[in-house]
């Protein structure tokens, strides 16, 4: 194998952090056996993330000018394409109140300064040996990790196959896609530890609301989620998409930060087709166009095409 592609394969390390010392001392640490990049402030940081194909870890320190590694945290946690990546902070602010705020807010780890390089050496490297199997297992699997229902790649998967075999048969074909309403005011108001667990129960909400073993549902990104109902017309697509908004509803998860309910609630779009000689990917551009519609209309509601 070529040194290429063993780099190519390296975990990859993201460290931001205002003082070059620390910047060259993590570096140095970790050069060995991660791919490294480094970020001098908080918005190079965002910046980084933004270009790269993927970051395996993110190591943040909180006091740097301008935006904060609090800040950088929240931002990294509102974006459902890097909400998931693990961040560990390595700072000066070591109280146990310092520490309490970054873990709630959602990092994974937090390490005070002056730190051992023993120390921060093994928690990378336990860090990153649990993303590794997490991505592994998700690829096998095919299911998301944190609500353990398809994954994106299982549900592109599945839509090809039954989108062929819907225009074979000319059956009603019905998508549905739904996502929790105000969730970046409900992350912000309790946290991001809540917010996975509202998107574990909404995901078992959806399982137990659908009827047939070709139905099928799965995690789009964040804290949207997409159904495929084979062989089913509007009004059955439009009961089961029912079903879920007022089972959403009976979970009574508090929500103050909304203005849709005092709970969370769901907006859903959805539409049904009846053959046809479109991509699959017109199916899903026309229910996130519902979708939008049912979040301009009020959300907590359901908008079809056709209705």
């Amino acid at each position: 194998m070529s040194c290429g592609n063993r780099q190519e394969q390296r975990q990859t390390v993201l460290v931001v952090d205002d003082e070059r010392v620390n910047l060259a001392v993590l570096s140095e640490l970790l050069k060995g056996e991660y791919r490294v990049l480094l970020a001098k402030n908080g918005q190079q940081a965002l910046e980084r993330v933004a270009q790269e194909q993927e970051i395996d870890l993110i190591l943040l320190d909180v006091m740097m000018p301008e935006l904060d590694g609090y800040e950088v945290l929240r931002r990294l946690k509102d974006n459902s394409k890097t909400k998931d990546i693990p961040v560990m902070f390595i700072t000066a602010l070591n109280t146990v109140g310092d520490e309490e705020c970054g873990l709630r807010l959602g990092a994974c780890d937090y390490i005070g300064k002056p730190f051992s390089p023993a120390i921060v050496q093994v928690r990378v490297a336990n860090i990153l040996g649990f993303v590794r199997q997490r991505k592994m297992l998700e690829v096998l699997a095919g299911r998301d990790g944190l609500t353990e229902i398809a994954n994106r790649r299982r549900f592109d998967e599945t839509l090809e196959r039954e989108w062929g075999r819907n225009q074979r048969n000319a059956q009603p074909f019905s998508l549905v896609m739904l996502d929790l309403d105000y969730f970046k005011q409900y992350n912000d108001r309790y946290g991001h530890a809540s917010g996975d667990a509202a998107l574990k129960m909404v995901a078992r909400v959806l399982t137990r609301s659908l009827r047939r073993p070709s139905d099928f549902a799965a995690r789009y990104g964040g804290e949207e989620f997409v159904l495929i109902l084979p062989d089913t017309d509007v009004a059955g697509g439009r009961e089961i998409a029912e079903k879920v908004r007022d089972g959403v509803e009976q979970l009574a998860i508090p929500h103050e930060a909304s203005v849709a309910a005092p709970h969370v609630t769901v907006s859903i779009g959805g539409v049904t087709v009846c053959g046809g000689n479109d991509a699959a990917m017109s199916i899903i551009e026309t229910a996130d166009a519902m979708l939008y519609e049912a979040k301009h209309r009020g959300r907590n509601r359901i908008v079809w095409k056709p209705d």
